[in-house]
Protein backbone atom coordinates (compact mmCIF):
# COMPACT_ATOMS: atom_id res chain seq x y z
CA UNK A 1 0.00 0.00 0.00
CA UNK A 2 1.45 3.34 -0.99
CA UNK A 3 2.36 5.93 1.61
CA UNK A 4 2.71 9.70 1.25
CA UNK A 5 4.19 12.35 3.50
CA UNK A 6 2.48 15.32 5.08
CA UNK A 7 4.19 18.56 6.05
CA UNK A 8 5.71 16.97 9.16
CA UNK A 9 7.57 14.27 7.27
CA UNK A 10 5.25 11.58 8.66
CA UNK A 11 3.27 8.95 6.85
CA UNK A 12 -0.30 9.79 5.88
CA UNK A 13 -3.08 8.37 3.67
CA UNK A 14 -4.25 4.82 4.27
CA UNK A 15 -2.19 3.19 7.01
CA UNK A 16 0.42 0.69 5.84
CA UNK A 17 0.05 -2.53 7.83
CA UNK A 18 2.57 -4.78 6.11
CA UNK A 19 4.75 -5.61 9.14
CA UNK A 20 2.72 -7.01 12.06
CA UNK A 21 0.16 -4.27 11.60
CA UNK A 22 2.84 -1.61 11.10
CA UNK A 23 4.39 0.06 8.02
CA UNK A 24 6.57 -2.20 5.84
CA UNK A 25 9.52 0.14 6.27
CA UNK A 26 9.64 -0.79 9.95
CA UNK A 27 10.96 -4.23 9.00
CA UNK A 28 13.96 -2.76 7.15
CA UNK A 29 14.76 -0.39 10.01
CA UNK A 30 14.18 -3.20 12.53
CA UNK A 31 16.82 -5.49 10.99
CA UNK A 32 19.28 -2.70 10.23
CA UNK A 33 19.21 -1.63 13.86
CA UNK A 34 19.36 -5.24 15.01
CA UNK A 35 22.66 -5.84 13.21
CA UNK A 36 24.06 -2.46 14.26
CA UNK A 37 23.29 -3.28 17.88
CA UNK A 38 24.79 -6.74 17.38
CA UNK A 39 28.06 -5.09 16.44
CA UNK A 40 27.92 -2.47 19.19
CA UNK A 41 26.90 -4.65 22.13
CA UNK A 42 29.14 -7.50 21.04
CA UNK A 43 32.17 -5.23 21.08
CA UNK A 44 31.04 -3.50 24.28
CA UNK A 45 30.64 -6.84 26.07
CA UNK A 46 34.38 -7.47 25.88
CA UNK A 47 35.80 -3.94 25.62
CA UNK A 48 36.41 -3.19 29.31
CA UNK A 49 37.54 -6.76 29.98
CA UNK A 50 40.05 -6.55 27.11
CA UNK A 51 41.43 -3.26 28.41
CA UNK A 52 41.81 -4.40 32.04
CA UNK A 53 43.09 -7.96 31.51
CA UNK A 54 46.85 -8.42 31.83
CA UNK A 55 49.06 -8.76 28.77
CA UNK A 56 49.60 -12.44 29.64
CA UNK A 57 45.86 -12.92 29.02
CA UNK A 58 45.91 -11.00 25.75
CA UNK A 59 44.59 -7.76 27.26
CA UNK A 60 46.01 -4.25 27.30
CA UNK A 61 46.79 -4.21 31.02
CA UNK A 62 45.13 -0.87 31.80
CA UNK A 63 44.27 -0.22 35.44
CA UNK A 64 40.61 0.21 36.43
CA UNK A 65 40.79 3.98 36.57
CA UNK A 66 42.38 4.52 33.15
CA UNK A 67 40.39 1.74 31.51
CA UNK A 68 37.21 3.23 32.94
CA UNK A 69 38.14 6.68 31.58
CA UNK A 70 38.73 5.28 28.08
CA UNK A 71 35.49 3.32 28.30
CA UNK A 72 33.53 6.32 29.57
CA UNK A 73 34.95 8.59 26.86
CA UNK A 74 34.12 6.05 24.16
CA UNK A 75 30.57 5.14 25.20
CA UNK A 76 29.69 8.78 25.84
CA UNK A 77 30.95 9.76 22.37
CA UNK A 78 28.77 7.06 20.83
CA UNK A 79 25.79 8.93 22.25
CA UNK A 80 26.75 12.61 21.89
CA UNK A 81 27.94 12.37 18.29
CA UNK A 82 24.31 11.81 17.19
CA UNK A 83 23.88 15.55 17.80
CA UNK A 84 26.25 16.13 14.90
CA UNK A 85 24.82 13.23 12.92
CA UNK A 86 21.29 14.56 13.28
CA UNK A 87 22.38 18.03 12.19
CA UNK A 88 24.26 16.67 9.16
CA UNK A 89 21.20 14.69 8.10
CA UNK A 90 18.86 17.65 8.57
CA UNK A 91 21.22 19.97 6.70
CA UNK A 92 22.92 17.90 4.00
CA UNK A 93 22.44 14.13 3.70
CA UNK A 94 18.91 13.32 4.74
CA UNK A 95 18.36 10.58 7.30
CA UNK A 96 18.25 7.70 4.81
CA UNK A 97 21.70 8.39 3.35
CA UNK A 98 23.20 9.22 6.76
CA UNK A 99 22.26 5.76 8.05
CA UNK A 100 24.04 4.07 5.12
CA UNK A 101 27.23 6.12 5.51
CA UNK A 102 27.22 5.55 9.27
CA UNK A 103 26.85 1.78 8.92
CA UNK A 104 29.83 1.55 6.57
CA UNK A 105 32.04 3.59 8.93
CA UNK A 106 31.01 1.43 11.90
CA UNK A 107 31.96 -1.77 10.06
CA UNK A 108 35.39 -0.30 9.23
CA UNK A 109 35.90 0.51 12.91
CA UNK A 110 35.21 -3.05 14.05
CA UNK A 111 37.54 -4.49 11.41
CA UNK A 112 40.23 -2.07 12.59
CA UNK A 113 39.94 -3.44 16.13
CA UNK A 114 40.36 -6.97 14.77
CA UNK A 115 43.99 -6.05 14.06
CA UNK A 116 46.13 -6.42 17.17
CA UNK A 117 47.85 -3.05 17.46
CA UNK A 118 47.28 -0.11 19.81
CA UNK A 119 46.80 2.40 16.93
CA UNK A 120 44.17 0.13 15.37
CA UNK A 121 42.44 -0.18 18.74
CA UNK A 122 42.03 3.57 19.17
CA UNK A 123 41.25 4.13 15.48
CA UNK A 124 38.51 1.52 15.73
CA UNK A 125 36.89 3.24 18.71
CA UNK A 126 36.92 6.58 16.88
CA UNK A 127 35.41 5.13 13.69
CA UNK A 128 32.66 3.25 15.54
CA UNK A 129 31.74 6.35 17.52
CA UNK A 130 31.60 8.57 14.41
CA UNK A 131 29.58 6.04 12.43
CA UNK A 132 27.14 5.55 15.26
CA UNK A 133 26.70 9.31 15.47
CA UNK A 134 25.39 9.27 11.91
CA UNK A 135 23.26 6.14 12.19
CA UNK A 136 21.56 6.28 15.58
CA UNK A 137 19.48 9.49 15.53
CA UNK A 138 18.51 9.18 11.90
CA UNK A 139 17.26 5.62 11.93
CA UNK A 140 15.07 6.54 14.92
CA UNK A 141 13.84 9.64 13.10
CA UNK A 142 12.76 7.48 10.17
CA UNK A 143 10.81 5.18 12.47
CA UNK A 144 8.86 8.21 13.69
CA UNK A 145 8.26 9.39 10.12
CA UNK A 146 6.53 6.12 9.24
CA UNK A 147 3.52 7.21 11.32
CA UNK A 148 1.08 10.06 10.87
CA UNK A 149 0.61 12.51 13.73
CA UNK A 150 -1.87 11.04 16.20
CA UNK A 151 -1.34 7.45 14.99
CA UNK A 152 -1.90 5.29 18.08
CA UNK A 153 0.55 2.70 16.71
CA UNK A 154 3.56 4.98 17.20
CA UNK A 155 4.59 3.92 20.74
CA UNK A 156 3.95 0.27 19.87
CA UNK A 157 6.06 0.68 16.72
CA UNK A 158 8.96 2.04 18.74
CA UNK A 159 8.59 -0.86 21.18
CA UNK A 160 8.82 -3.34 18.29
CA UNK A 161 11.83 -1.43 16.94
CA UNK A 162 13.33 -1.62 20.41
CA UNK A 163 12.84 -5.38 20.41
CA UNK A 164 15.00 -5.54 17.28
CA UNK A 165 17.70 -3.62 19.09
CA UNK A 166 17.67 -6.15 21.87
CA UNK A 167 17.60 -9.18 19.60
CA UNK A 168 20.98 -8.05 18.33
CA UNK A 169 22.09 -7.17 21.85
CA UNK A 170 21.14 -10.67 23.06
CA UNK A 171 22.93 -12.62 20.34
CA UNK A 172 26.12 -10.57 20.18
CA UNK A 173 27.59 -11.14 23.68
CA UNK A 174 27.00 -14.87 23.23
CA UNK A 175 28.82 -14.97 19.89
CA UNK A 176 31.49 -12.35 20.55
CA UNK A 177 32.00 -13.47 24.16
CA UNK A 178 32.45 -17.09 23.05
CA UNK A 179 35.06 -16.08 20.48
CA UNK A 180 36.90 -13.72 22.84
CA UNK A 181 36.75 -15.67 26.12
CA UNK A 182 35.58 -19.21 25.38
CA UNK A 183 38.10 -21.87 26.41
CA UNK A 184 37.01 -24.21 23.62
CA UNK A 185 37.52 -21.57 20.95
CA UNK A 186 40.92 -20.63 22.35
CA UNK A 187 41.93 -24.26 22.15
CA UNK A 188 40.60 -24.49 18.62
CA UNK A 189 42.55 -21.52 17.26
CA UNK A 190 45.62 -22.72 19.15
CA UNK A 191 45.38 -26.03 17.27
CA UNK A 192 45.43 -24.02 14.04
CA UNK A 193 48.64 -22.27 15.05
CA UNK A 194 47.17 -19.00 16.32
CA UNK A 195 48.03 -17.45 19.67
CA UNK A 196 45.04 -18.18 21.95
CA UNK A 197 45.45 -14.75 23.52
CA UNK A 198 44.48 -13.26 20.14
CA UNK A 199 40.93 -14.58 20.64
CA UNK A 200 39.81 -11.07 21.67
CA UNK A 201 40.36 -9.89 18.10
CA UNK A 202 38.26 -12.67 16.62
CA UNK A 203 35.47 -11.26 18.77
CA UNK A 204 36.03 -7.74 17.47
CA UNK A 205 36.03 -9.07 13.90
CA UNK A 206 32.72 -10.87 14.45
CA UNK A 207 31.17 -7.54 15.45
CA UNK A 208 32.32 -6.12 12.12
CA UNK A 209 30.68 -8.97 10.22
CA UNK A 210 27.42 -8.19 12.00
CA UNK A 211 27.48 -4.55 10.90
CA UNK A 212 28.30 -5.57 7.32
CA UNK A 213 25.20 -7.76 7.25
CA UNK A 214 23.19 -4.80 8.55
CA UNK A 215 24.41 -2.55 5.72
CA UNK A 216 23.56 -5.15 3.07
CA UNK A 217 20.08 -5.66 4.50
CA UNK A 218 19.49 -1.91 4.53
CA UNK A 219 20.44 -1.63 0.87
CA UNK A 220 18.20 -4.51 -0.20
CA UNK A 221 15.21 -3.17 1.76
CA UNK A 222 15.65 0.45 0.75
CA UNK A 223 12.59 0.45 -1.49
CA UNK A 224 10.34 0.38 1.59
CA UNK A 225 11.82 3.69 2.76
CA UNK A 226 11.38 5.76 -0.40
CA UNK A 227 9.12 8.30 1.32
CA UNK A 228 11.01 8.77 4.59
CA UNK A 229 14.45 10.04 5.49
CA UNK A 230 14.73 12.53 2.64
CA UNK A 231 16.67 15.76 3.02
CA UNK A 232 14.33 18.49 4.38
CA UNK A 233 13.52 21.34 2.03
CA UNK A 234 13.44 23.85 4.88
CA UNK A 235 16.56 25.16 6.63
CA UNK A 236 17.25 23.94 10.13
CA UNK A 237 15.81 27.20 11.48
CA UNK A 238 14.71 30.22 9.49
CA UNK A 239 15.42 33.58 11.11
CA UNK A 240 15.09 37.13 9.98
CA UNK A 241 18.32 38.36 8.50
CA UNK A 242 19.42 34.94 7.20
CA UNK A 243 21.04 31.83 8.64
CA UNK A 244 24.61 33.15 8.70
CA UNK A 245 23.78 35.60 11.49
CA UNK A 246 22.12 32.85 13.51
CA UNK A 247 24.98 30.41 12.97
CA UNK A 248 27.56 32.96 14.11
CA UNK A 249 25.80 33.65 17.42
CA UNK A 250 24.96 30.02 18.06
CA UNK A 251 28.43 28.72 17.29
CA UNK A 252 29.89 31.50 19.44
CA UNK A 253 27.81 30.35 22.40
CA UNK A 254 28.90 26.79 21.69
CA UNK A 255 32.58 27.76 21.73
CA UNK A 256 32.18 29.60 25.03
CA UNK A 257 30.54 26.50 26.51
CA UNK A 258 33.34 24.30 25.15
CA UNK A 259 36.03 26.48 26.76
CA UNK A 260 34.27 26.45 30.12
CA UNK A 261 33.63 22.70 29.96
CA UNK A 262 37.18 21.87 28.88
CA UNK A 263 38.70 24.02 31.61
CA UNK A 264 36.51 22.33 34.20
CA UNK A 265 37.52 18.89 32.90
CA UNK A 266 41.22 19.74 33.10
CA UNK A 267 40.78 21.09 36.62
CA UNK A 268 38.95 18.02 37.91
CA UNK A 269 40.73 15.32 35.89
CA UNK A 270 44.25 13.94 36.05
CA UNK A 271 44.61 13.17 32.33
CA UNK A 272 44.23 15.29 29.20
CA UNK A 273 41.48 13.01 27.92
CA UNK A 274 39.41 13.99 30.97
CA UNK A 275 38.71 17.35 29.32
CA UNK A 276 37.23 15.90 26.14
CA UNK A 277 33.77 15.02 27.38
CA UNK A 278 33.15 18.20 29.47
CA UNK A 279 34.35 20.22 26.49
CA UNK A 280 31.86 18.51 24.17
CA UNK A 281 28.98 18.85 26.63
CA UNK A 282 29.81 22.52 27.14
CA UNK A 283 29.81 23.15 23.39
CA UNK A 284 26.44 21.50 22.82
CA UNK A 285 24.95 23.24 25.84
CA UNK A 286 25.91 26.62 24.40
CA UNK A 287 24.84 25.60 20.91
CA UNK A 288 21.41 24.47 22.08
CA UNK A 289 20.93 27.67 24.07
CA UNK A 290 21.62 29.56 20.86
CA UNK A 291 19.01 27.58 18.96
CA UNK A 292 16.33 27.66 21.65
CA UNK A 293 16.56 31.42 22.14
CA UNK A 294 14.85 31.79 18.75
CA UNK A 295 11.92 29.54 19.58
CA UNK A 296 8.67 30.84 21.00
CA UNK A 297 5.13 29.84 21.85
CA UNK A 298 4.13 26.19 21.62
CA UNK A 299 7.44 25.16 20.03
CA UNK A 300 9.40 26.58 22.95
CA UNK A 301 7.19 24.80 25.50
CA UNK A 302 7.57 21.48 23.70
CA UNK A 303 11.35 21.81 23.57
CA UNK A 304 11.44 22.73 27.27
CA UNK A 305 9.54 19.52 28.04
CA UNK A 306 12.19 17.58 26.13
CA UNK A 307 14.90 19.21 28.27
CA UNK A 308 13.04 18.39 31.50
CA UNK A 309 12.78 14.74 30.51
CA UNK A 310 16.44 14.99 29.44
CA UNK A 311 17.51 15.54 33.06
CA UNK A 312 15.63 12.49 34.33
CA UNK A 313 16.92 10.44 31.43
CA UNK A 314 20.49 11.15 32.59
CA UNK A 315 19.68 9.73 36.01
CA UNK A 316 18.23 6.58 34.50
CA UNK A 317 21.13 5.90 32.15
CA UNK A 318 23.85 6.54 34.73
CA UNK A 319 22.56 3.43 36.53
CA UNK A 320 21.44 1.37 33.55
CA UNK A 321 24.66 1.77 31.55
CA UNK A 322 26.73 0.35 34.39
CA UNK A 323 25.90 -2.99 32.76
CA UNK A 324 28.98 -2.45 30.59
CA UNK A 325 31.20 -1.05 33.34
CA UNK A 326 30.80 -1.74 37.07
CA UNK A 327 28.37 -4.62 36.59
CA UNK A 328 30.70 -6.21 34.03
CA UNK A 329 33.54 -6.21 36.55
CA UNK A 330 31.12 -7.43 39.23
CA UNK A 331 30.26 -10.36 36.95
CA UNK A 332 33.89 -11.08 36.06
CA UNK A 333 35.43 -10.82 39.54
CA UNK A 334 32.71 -11.34 42.15
CA UNK A 335 30.12 -13.67 40.58
CA UNK A 336 30.05 -17.45 40.08
CA UNK A 337 30.48 -18.34 36.40
CA UNK A 338 29.80 -22.06 36.16
CA UNK A 339 26.72 -24.16 35.36
CA UNK A 340 26.94 -27.79 36.54
CA UNK A 341 30.70 -27.43 36.60
CA UNK A 342 30.86 -25.94 33.09
CA UNK A 343 32.50 -22.49 32.95
CA UNK A 344 31.03 -19.75 30.77
CA UNK A 345 32.41 -16.31 29.78
CA UNK A 346 31.60 -13.41 32.09
CA UNK A 347 30.59 -11.36 29.02
CA UNK A 348 27.56 -13.64 28.58
CA UNK A 349 25.83 -11.85 31.46
CA UNK A 350 25.29 -8.91 29.12
CA UNK A 351 22.88 -11.02 27.06
CA UNK A 352 20.50 -11.33 30.02
CA UNK A 353 18.87 -7.86 29.88
CA UNK A 354 18.38 -8.16 26.12
CA UNK A 355 16.72 -11.55 26.59
CA UNK A 356 14.29 -10.02 29.06
CA UNK A 357 13.49 -7.25 26.57
CA UNK A 358 12.76 -9.79 23.84
CA UNK A 359 10.25 -11.49 26.12
CA UNK A 360 8.63 -8.38 27.55
CA UNK A 361 8.77 -5.81 24.70
CA UNK A 362 5.81 -7.41 22.87
CA UNK A 363 3.90 -7.52 26.14
CA UNK A 364 4.50 -3.82 26.78
CA UNK A 365 3.66 -2.93 23.17
CA UNK A 366 0.38 -4.83 23.44
CA UNK A 367 -0.33 -3.20 26.79
CA UNK A 368 0.06 0.34 25.39
CA UNK A 369 -2.20 -0.53 22.44
CA UNK A 370 -4.85 -2.07 24.68
CA UNK A 371 -4.89 0.90 27.03
CA UNK A 372 -5.03 3.35 24.12
CA UNK A 373 -5.98 6.80 25.44
CA UNK A 374 -6.03 5.40 29.01
CA UNK A 375 -2.32 4.59 29.07
CA UNK A 376 -0.03 6.65 31.34
CA UNK A 377 1.41 9.85 29.94
CA UNK A 378 5.02 9.83 28.80
CA UNK A 379 6.21 11.48 32.06
CA UNK A 380 4.24 8.80 33.93
CA UNK A 381 6.08 6.05 32.08
CA UNK A 382 9.37 7.82 32.83
CA UNK A 383 8.50 7.78 36.54
CA UNK A 384 7.87 4.04 36.52
CA UNK A 385 11.12 3.48 34.63
CA UNK A 386 13.14 5.42 37.20
CA UNK A 387 11.52 3.51 40.06
CA UNK A 388 12.53 0.12 38.64
CA UNK A 389 16.05 1.36 37.87
CA UNK A 390 16.40 2.48 41.48
CA UNK A 391 15.16 -0.86 42.81
CA UNK A 392 17.70 -2.67 40.61
CA UNK A 393 20.49 -0.88 42.47
CA UNK A 394 18.91 -1.69 45.80
CA UNK A 395 19.40 -5.35 44.79
CA UNK A 396 23.03 -4.93 43.67
CA UNK A 397 23.73 -3.02 46.89
CA UNK A 398 22.56 -6.02 48.90
CA UNK A 399 24.59 -8.39 46.70
CA UNK A 400 27.76 -6.32 47.22
CA UNK A 401 27.47 -6.83 50.99
CA UNK A 402 27.85 -10.58 50.40
CA UNK A 403 31.03 -10.46 48.33
CA UNK A 404 33.26 -10.53 51.39
CA UNK A 405 32.37 -14.21 51.77
CA UNK A 406 33.37 -15.14 48.21
CA UNK A 407 31.66 -15.21 44.83
CA UNK A 408 27.93 -14.53 44.85
CA UNK A 409 25.19 -16.33 42.95
CA UNK A 410 24.59 -15.19 39.35
CA UNK A 411 20.91 -14.82 40.24
CA UNK A 412 21.69 -11.49 41.90
CA UNK A 413 22.73 -10.05 38.55
CA UNK A 414 19.78 -11.72 36.83
CA UNK A 415 17.44 -9.96 39.28
CA UNK A 416 19.20 -6.63 38.68
CA UNK A 417 18.86 -6.98 34.93
CA UNK A 418 15.20 -7.97 35.20
CA UNK A 419 14.33 -4.82 37.15
CA UNK A 420 16.41 -2.66 34.82
CA UNK A 421 14.65 -4.15 31.81
CA UNK A 422 11.19 -3.28 33.08
CA UNK A 423 12.41 0.26 33.71
CA UNK A 424 14.05 0.44 30.28
CA UNK A 425 10.86 -0.63 28.48
CA UNK A 426 8.90 2.05 30.31
CA UNK A 427 11.38 4.81 29.57
CA UNK A 428 13.63 4.28 26.55
CA UNK A 429 11.31 3.53 23.60
CA UNK A 430 8.77 5.96 25.03
CA UNK A 431 11.48 8.62 25.23
CA UNK A 432 12.33 8.19 21.55
CA UNK A 433 8.67 8.37 20.61
CA UNK A 434 8.06 11.45 22.77
CA UNK A 435 10.96 13.36 21.23
CA UNK A 436 9.66 12.71 17.71
CA UNK A 437 6.20 13.93 18.82
CA UNK A 438 7.39 17.09 20.57
CA UNK A 439 10.21 18.24 18.28
CA UNK A 440 9.58 21.04 15.77
CA UNK A 441 9.60 19.44 12.30
CA UNK A 442 12.79 21.17 11.17
CA UNK A 443 14.62 20.03 14.32
CA UNK A 444 13.67 16.36 14.70
CA UNK A 445 17.18 15.04 14.02
CA UNK A 446 18.76 17.58 16.34
CA UNK A 447 16.30 16.92 19.16
CA UNK A 448 16.86 13.18 18.86
CA UNK A 449 20.52 14.04 19.22
CA UNK A 450 19.61 15.84 22.44
CA UNK A 451 17.90 12.67 23.67
CA UNK A 452 21.02 10.66 22.91
CA UNK A 453 23.13 13.29 24.67
CA UNK A 454 21.28 12.43 27.89
CA UNK A 455 22.36 8.80 27.40
CA UNK A 456 25.89 10.06 26.71
CA UNK A 457 26.13 11.94 29.99
CA UNK A 458 24.65 9.02 31.92
CA UNK A 459 27.01 6.59 30.17
CA UNK A 460 30.04 8.74 30.99
CA UNK A 461 29.15 8.71 34.67
CA UNK A 462 28.52 4.96 34.49
CA UNK A 463 31.87 4.35 32.81
CA UNK A 464 33.80 6.09 35.57
CA UNK A 465 32.36 3.71 38.18
CA UNK A 466 34.93 1.04 37.25
CA UNK A 467 37.39 2.79 39.57
CA UNK A 468 35.30 1.46 42.46
CA UNK A 469 36.88 -1.94 41.77
CA UNK A 470 40.48 -0.78 42.19
CA UNK A 471 40.69 -2.55 45.56
CA UNK A 472 37.67 -4.88 45.27
CA UNK A 473 36.50 -3.49 48.61
CA UNK A 474 32.95 -4.66 49.45
CA UNK A 475 32.32 -1.64 51.70
CA UNK A 476 33.19 0.80 48.90
CA UNK A 477 30.92 -1.01 46.45
CA UNK A 478 28.02 -1.13 48.91
CA UNK A 479 28.23 2.59 49.65
CA UNK A 480 28.51 3.56 45.96
CA UNK A 481 25.72 1.29 44.73
CA UNK A 482 23.50 2.47 47.57
CA UNK A 483 24.07 6.10 46.59
CA UNK A 484 23.04 5.37 42.99
CA UNK A 485 19.89 3.62 44.24
CA UNK A 486 18.94 6.59 46.44
CA UNK A 487 19.50 9.20 43.71
CA UNK A 488 17.42 7.27 41.19
CA UNK A 489 14.51 6.67 43.55
CA UNK A 490 14.48 10.34 44.57
CA UNK A 491 14.38 11.32 40.90
CA UNK A 492 11.31 9.12 40.43
CA UNK A 493 9.55 10.91 43.31
CA UNK A 494 10.40 14.37 41.95
CA UNK A 495 9.16 13.50 38.46
CA UNK A 496 5.92 12.11 39.88
CA UNK A 497 5.34 15.43 41.67
CA UNK A 498 5.99 17.67 38.65
CA UNK A 499 4.26 15.42 36.11
CA UNK A 500 1.03 17.50 36.02
CA UNK A 501 3.07 20.62 35.24
CA UNK A 502 4.75 18.87 32.29
CA UNK A 503 1.40 17.69 30.95
CA UNK A 504 0.05 21.25 31.06
CA UNK A 505 3.13 22.63 29.28
CA UNK A 506 2.58 20.33 26.31
CA UNK A 507 -0.45 18.06 25.86
CA UNK A 508 1.55 16.23 23.18
CA UNK A 509 3.66 14.71 25.97
CA UNK A 510 0.58 12.80 27.14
Amino acid sequence: MSTALDGTGSATTNPDKGFFGHPRGLSTLFFTEMWERFSYYGMRAILLLYMTKLGAEGGLGFDEKYGGLIYATYVSSVWYLPLIGGWLADKFFGARRAVLIGGIIIACGHYSMAINTIPNFYAGLILIACGTGLLKPNISAMVGQLYAEGDQRRDAGFSIFYMGINLGAFLSPLVVGFLAQGLWFKGFISSLGFNPNAAWHFGFGAAGVGMTLGVLQYLFGGGRLRHVGVKPDKPTIAVEGGESNFDFVTLGLGMVGAIIGGALGLYLGDAAISALFPCVVGFFAGYLIGICRLLEGDELKRVLVIFILFVFSIVFWMTYEQAGSSLTLFADRLTQKTILGWPYPSSWFQSVPALFVIFFAPVMAALWLKLGSRQPTSPGKFTVGLFFAGMAFVVITIASTLTGGGLVSPMWLVAVYFLQTIGELCLSPVGLSTVTKLSPTRMVGLMLGVWFLSISIGSYIAGLTTRLFAGNDAAVLTKAFGAFALITLLAAVVLAVIRPIINRMSPRAA
